[in-house]
């Protein structure tokens, strides 16, 4: 038998098996013994319909990035059993693996392809479905796998931000008083602590209301609620948002804590503005509440070494100097100022209707 018989041979019994080839092998093409595309497998066609792979040059569809130093059939016939590392050099330049079989007699060769780690981008890239696989091939049971991988992820990170939000709603609910929303008396001593620590000078100053007593007896504890709303809105309006730390400490006491602030026109500013707001009337279901507020300050400036426990002992005798001077006052703490008497009983002023 002559080598063109031979090749005929060869060929023929190529085309009676791409039917076959076809299902066990999606993505292979046969090439002549030019390197030309005689067939190309339907997922290999389907990755580029607009471009058929027939009839073109193997190594003009395709860079082989390895081995390197390919340009002729010749030596790609040399790389017959290796690993071929290569992509389309056209876009999207998918990477492919391969291993390339040359056909009996010298009549071309197969050269199998697969996507390898390239498998998530081409079927999002292509739209690719488990038909375009062979039966055999694993690559689908993987995606199954990644995706599912994938899905326990995106449910474990989702778990993880509600658990993340419910711990710092907790952290939050920790620190705030919930009826007002001010913060409470242990965020006051974090920040207090945290503001030491880092050597920042500020002010204390002590806040208690005048006559509340008298609101809560009258008309009940949910006029004295609203009251105590009323009073951390004004507190809140007359400090620093972001800056001032205002915390309801005890039923109708509070305390601001001025971060970086220590001049004391300012803070009596302050003062006075809280205490004018606070003498307004309050109205409540028809009836009219009122009350005003005594202040004390202690700057940190007037340390050598701030303490916690004594800054706040010293606001509280200079709100107790103002109780004394007839309420409704401010008074910074000076040395001179004796210490506050034992706990009072409210006054009750004459309540309006």
């Amino acid at each position: 038998m002559t080598c063109r018989a031979t090749d005929e041979r060869a060929g023929s019994d190529v085309a009676a098996w791409r039917g076959v080839l076809d299902t066990l092998c999606p993505m292979h093409v046969v090439l002549d013994p030019s390197g030309h595309v005689v067939h190309a497998g339907p997922t290999l066609r389907k990755l580029r319909p607009d471009a058929p792979l027939t009839g073109g040059r193997f190594l003009d569809r395709f860079e082989l990035r390895r081995p390197r130093g390919v340009t002729s059939m010749a030596d790609l016939m040399a790389s017959s059993g290796i690993k071929l590392h290569l992509r389309f050099r056209d876009t999207p330049a998918t990477g492919l693996k391969g291993v390339l079989m040359p056909l009996p007699g010298g009549g071309g060769a197969i050269v199998n392809l697969s996507f390898g780690i390239s498998i998530l981008d081409a079927v999002r890239d292509y739209r690719l479905t488990s038909g375009d696989f062979a039966a055999t091939d694993l690559a689908i049971e993987m995606l199954y796998l990644v995706e599912a991988k994938s899905a326990a992820m995106e449910a474990s990170r989702l778990l993880n931000l509600r658990l993340q939000g419910a711990k710092i709603a907790a952290e939050e609910q920790a620190f705030t008083d919930t009826l007002t929303g001010l913060k409470n008396r242990r965020a006051l001593d974090h920040v207090l602590g945290r503001v030491i620590a880092a050597g920042v000078p500020f002010a204390l100053m002590h806040v208690d209301l005048d006559f509340f007593k008298a609101v809560n007896d009258r008309l009940g504890h949910a006029a004295g609620d609203h009251v105590l709303q009323e009073v951390a809105r004004i507190m809140m309006a007359a400090t620093r948002r972001g800056v001032d730390t205002v915390a309801r400490t005890g039923g109708d006491e509070f305390v601001i804590l001025f971060e970086g602030l220590t001049d004391r026109a300012a803070l009596a500013c302050v003062a006075s503005r809280i205490i004018e707001e606070m003498e307004k009337p309050i109205p409540f279901e028809g009836h009219v509440c009122r009350i005003s507020a005594s202040c004390g300050t202690a700057l940190s400036s007037d340390y050598d070494t701030p303490e916690a426990e004594r800054i706040m002992a010293d606001a509280d005798t200079a709100l107790y100097a103002s109780k004394r001077q007839g309420r409704a006052c401010h008074t910074f703490f000076s040395p001179g100022l004796i210490d506050p008497p034992p706990p009072r009983a409210s006054d009750n002023p004459p309540l309006q209707t």
